[in-house]
Order: structure tokens, then sequence, then C-alpha cells
């Protein structure tokens, strides 16, 4: 499966971001080190989980891993928050990130005498990985993300690009947290664009881009022209229904 920076690359009908994006962008050096968000688990995800271990029994990790098969697809995260572990039971893993879950399956192979498995490693991926563009864009929808990685720019750029009545300067994102519905602004013409906490999504992340009031005034004309239609079309009929029956 292609990374999303070449998926963005290898698709000859992708619409490009308009030439002004970059406007204020003279230098491409990047002077600064951004360090990349962990993700926190969330109710109704999706995770991939795998155990491997130093055992020199070939079979000592099978009982801790689900088979592969269509209809295990992954740990799914309870209405609770919680994920039933094979032979671990119970395991609260909302709010963690995949290192902590990690930490924390560990701890439980690892804390009982003997310990159930040797020097155990646990590998974590989402499998639900997903974000919504939605408004003045391409093509609105739901985007499945191939890789735990993906900016807003590319995310835009994946639903077709803004057209021409979006505003690029008041995008709108939907962010989920365990308290409550972040809902964040973000200027994609601003030099600052990379420090914002919207820049790189989460999974779930709505992004909504907004009309311009160009769109509005013209939505107001269309509607105001389908009315002078149809207020002409029953003017025609009547004149005809007259003649026919004068």
């Amino acid at each position: 499966m292609l990374p999303v920076a070449q998926f963005l690359l290898s698709c000859g009908s992708q619409k490009k971001l308009p030439p002004d994006y970059a406007d204020r962008y003279s230098d491409t050096t990047i002077k600064k080190t951004y360090k990349f968000p962990e993700f926190k688990i969330q109710k109704g995800d999706l995770l991939s989980i795998n155990i491997y271990s130093l055992s020199t029994n070939p079979k000592a990790d099978e009982p801790y891993n689900l088979p592969v098969a269509a209809q295990n697809p992954g740990f799914l995260v309870d209405v609770n928050g919680n994920i039933e572990y094979p032979r671990l039971g119970t395991i609260h893993v909302d709010g963690l990130t995949k290192i902590q879950l990690a930490d924390e399956i560990k701890k439980k192979l690892t804390d009982p005498e003997p310990d159930l498995l040797t020097s155990p490693s646990v590998i974590i991926r989402f499998l639900n990985y997903k974000v919504t563009v939605l408004g003045q864009v391409g093509h609105e929808g739901v985007l499945n993300i191939p890789a735990e990685k993906v900016t807003i720019l590319e995310a835009i750029g994946l639903a077709g690009g803004i057209n021409d009545f979006g505003k690029k300067d008041e995008v709108r994102i939907l962010r989920e947290t365990p308290n409550e519905i972040e809902v964040g602004h973000v200027d994609l013409s601003s030099d600052s664009l990379f420090l914002s906490p919207y820049y790189n999504l989460q999974p779930n992340d709505v992004i909504i881009v907004q009309a311009t009031k160009q769109k509005s005034k013209q939505a107001d004309q269309n509607l105001a022209m389908q009315k002078i239609g149809f207020t002409l079309s029953l003017i025609t009929t009547a004149a005809l229904l007259y003649e026919l029956f004068k």
C-alpha cells in the first residue's frame, strides 16, 4: 500500500493546491524540529496488537495473539474504553497512547512469577485511522489513511483540494477528546501553520472548509433564478391552458 505522500504524488487526477498556498514560504529549509504527536486511543478505535517474545518455543506467543481470520479484524475499544485480551482479560485503554498500552501489556506478561513470556515485544497499530473532509473541496467524504500520519494539507489534497469558493484562511477542525469536542481554526496561508496543533491530524478529525461570501451570494442568486424560472413556467402553463380552453 502506498504511503500517503507517495499516493498524493502518484494521482494524476488530483487537483493541485492553489499557487498562493506557498506564497509566504520563501525558504525551503526547515529550521525547527517539530515533535509528531502521539495519538491517544479512543472508544470505537480498532487496534491491531501482536505479541512476540524470545521464547525458544515457537508456539509460546500464539495464545496471546488473535488468529488471523476475517472474523477477527482486531481489538475494538468498547463504550467503556476497554478491550478483551486473550488470557490477560479486560484492559482499560481509553486515553492511553500506543506506547503506554504496550507497556501495560508487557507488565501483565512479566509481573507474574514465573514470567508468562520471555522479554515480550508488543506491536500496536490503529486499523481505523480515518479523517472526514467536508465543505468547499473537490469531493467530500471519509478518507481512510493507510499510514498513521497525515497532515491537513495532505487530507485536503486527497479530497480534491479547495475549490474556488473555499476559504483557505478559515478551515475548521473538529477533534474529539475524552471530555469534549474541540473546535480548532486553521489558516492554511499562515507562516505559522506548521506550529498549529491541528497541522498533524489525529484519527477521526473532521475538516470543514468554509464557503466565501461569493459562494453565499451565488447560492442566493441561484435560488432567486430558480424561483423566477418556476414562476415563469407557471405563467406559461396558465397561458397555454387559457388558449386551449377559451
